[in-house]
């Protein structure tokens, strides 16, 4: 179901032209008849009816809320007043219910947006597949026998396959990029510590991001742009005041961005269909220069050994009480975690702020940097390994290949769905990355919205 950009849902609800409940009723209506039971965790049906009423009396008294009557759900992993967090993981299921919602939904309820619903995710976000032992595997609306990709899986399968317009999931390798990638849909991550984290189950603490995903780059700026701005009771959600993007987006850009392509690692680990989508991205945003990220594949093995030792040690103490109740795909990873030596974290550290300022320097000439978001499109459910640069390289890991060097070091990206429609694959989106430098989400969602005005970006509304 293709739902109205979302000025459209708040004008026709201020006009009075559909009832105040017309988009919420819409979205549960098409989550009971698409969701088997694999995307959705916890539907809050009540609540959402409630929330478009009282929007919509917002907007009948005179109210300019940007997202009145906008459905939207949420990662499991972001506190629900009522619901248990679960953060994907079975051994959540009896936590007490969360006594306040997020920081982040409470914004997009101020905003007049209607909450839907908690949708699955790896367990504790540790994954790229949305392979969840406990709650079902996602299944990605273009084919589903592929995956959706994670570990944001649930929030980009509820977009792409219609049954709401915007969804938040997180981010710390790729978690928002990989899903928005396979699923083809328009996915943010913001800078590190742009949006406020409080309320939500961390990951990786020096590496987490809040993140969105829409099929229009414009409701993306206008959900963004709702979302940021500091946040006191947040320590790791920056000071900077916020700087709105979706006005400025609507109007035709000053100049043209400075666009490279990443060359070197993000192309050897890319296959065909990747590097076409790169390619057609390229042509037009007239990137005609390649560029190298010398220490992309030390960057990458580096947020690997943070990863594991942040998140082994954040679960350390409730491994040891509960080791069977976590899932074997991410335990193993976590307990291995716990024990990396500290001076592997301090090098690692050290190169994190190495390939930082390579890449500032690198921004410094560049507006936006274009990579491909996966090296390959959806994978079949089930496939241990896919074949990438003469090798076979496992699939969870792959997934992440290409996003991990860039979370690493906090920069916002922008993912712009490309339809590069090869072979056996071509029913299959692949996304590419548009990497701007600390604070600029204006330069990476301008570069989005030229692609979606070429026709080139596009999201195909799943059957």
């Amino acid at each position: 179901m293709n739902f109205p950009a979302f000025a459209d849902i708040a004008r026709r609800i201020a006009d009075g032209a559909v009832p105040a409940t017309h988009y919420a009723a819409q979205a549960l209506a098409r989550i009971r008849t698409r969701d088997p039971g694999q995307c959705y965790t916890a539907i809050t049906q009540e609540r959402a009816l409630a929330e478009a009423l009282v929007s919509g009396a917002a907007q009948a008294a005179g109210s300019d809320l940007p997202l009145a009557g906008v459905p939207y759900a949420v990662k499991n992993l972001f506190d629900i007043a009522g619901l248990p967090t679960l953060a994907g993981a079975h051994l959540r299921e009896q936590q007490p219910p969360a006594q306040a919602d997020a920081e982040v939904i409470r914004r997009l309820q101020a905003a007049g947006a209607v909450l839907t619903g908690a949708v699955n995710m790896d367990e504790n976000a540790y994954g790229f597949t949305t392979e969840n032992t406990w709650y079902g595997t996602c299944r990605n609306p273009h084919d589903p026998s592929r995956l959706a990709g994670g570990s944001s899986g649930g929030s980009a399968v509820a977009v792409a396959d219609g049954m709401v317009p915007l969804a938040l999931g997180s981010d710390t390798n790729g978690s928002v990029r990989v899903p928005s990638s396979l699923c083809g849909i328009f996915g943010l991550k913001p800078t590190f510590g742009r949006l406020p984290r409080n309320g939500s189950f961390p990951f990786v603490h020096s590496l987490d991001h809040v993140g969105l995903m829409t099929t229009r780059v414009a409701d993306l700026a206008t959900a963004y742009d709702v979302l940021q701005g500091p946040c006191e009771d947040d320590p790791y959600c920056a000071r900077r005041p916020a700087e709105p993007v979706a006005a400025a987006l609507q109007a035709a850009p000053a100049r043209p961005l400075r666009v490279a392509v990443l060359g070197g690692y993000f192309q050897a680990w890319a296959n065909d269909e990747a590097r076409r989508a790169v390619d057609m991205a390229a042509h037009v945003l007239n990137a005609t220069d390649t560029v190298t990220l010398a220490q992309a594949e030390l960057a990458r093995a580096a947020a690997f050994v943070i990863t594991a030792a942040e998140g082994g040690n954040l679960h350390r103490a409730t491994l040891a009480r509960h080791y069977q109740d976590y899932e074997p795909r991410s335990r193993d990873r976590l307990v291995a975690g716990s024990l990396v030596p500290a001076s592997w974290v301090e090098q690692a550290q050290r190169l994190r702020r190495r390939f930082h300022a390579q890449v500032l320097t690198l921004l410094q000439h560049y507006d936006v940097l274009l990579a491909p978001a996966t090296p390959t499109s959806a994978p079949l459910i089930g496939t241990t390994a896919v074949p990438l640069n003469d090798h076979f390289v496992p699939t969870a890991q792959a997934m992440g290949l290409l996003t991990q060097p860039i979370s690493f070091i906090g920069l916002p990206v922008c993912v712009a769905p490309i339809w590069p429609g090869l072979g056996a694959t071509a029913h299959l989106p692949l996304g590419v990355q548009l990497i701007a430098a600390p604070w600029r989400e204006d330069l990476c969602l301008n570069a989005a919205r030229q692609l979606e005005q070429a026709g080139i970006a596009m999201v195909r509304q799943a059957a």
